[in-house]
């Protein structure tokens, strides 16, 4: 079935179509300084949100291009990122905490940090990291983990 890209790939249609993200993020929240967490409200952004502001803001990439590498439509992008930019203003202007989960993925790469050094590997997501290449240290702590499994929640502020 086409969508509309010149290049004629072909992709299933249908809300349980899932985003390409090229690796999970190296943070999932961030909030206002001096704040406790338990005192803030939070703006959730997803995965698939996330990745549209990494290509399209931080990498400068143009929405087709953008769209090709999630294995979405342009105009799906567009909404993508466009709902995501009015969040992470959400949270810029109201003090919330902004935090990234869920969402219909799948990631193209995995990601690895190193308790012990801070080190991080980006890898192919059949590869296990055993140790930490820059420190040996087998302290190692799979970032992708923290996203596949259900998010941890609790009851601390409400959700925006």
């Amino acid at each position: 079935m086409k969508t509309g890209h010149s290049h004629g790939s072909q992709r299933a249609r249908g809300a349980y179509r899932k985003r390409q993200v090229a690796f999970p993020p190296r943070f999932n929240n961030f909030k206002p300084s001096g704040i406790p967490r338990s005192q803030l409200d939070q703006v959730v952004i997803s995965l698939d949100e996330y990745e549209a502001l990494r290509l399209a803001d931080y990498l400068g990439q143009d929405h087709l291009q953008s769209a090709d590498q999630m294995k979405i439509s342009r105009p799906t992008f567009s909404r993508l990122i466009e709902k995501a930019r009015t969040k992470v203003a959400q949270a810029l202007v109201n003090g919330l905490e902004l935090v990234i989960e869920g969402g219909n993925i799948d990631f193209s790469l995995g990601r690895h940090r190193c308790r012990n050094c801070g080190e991080e590997q980006t890898h192919a997501l059949d590869t296990s990291i055993i140790d930490c290449p820059e420190c040996g240290s087998a302290d190692m702590e799979d970032l992708s983990a923290k996203f596949i499994t259900p998010a941890h929640s609790s009851n601390r502020g409400n959700q925006i």
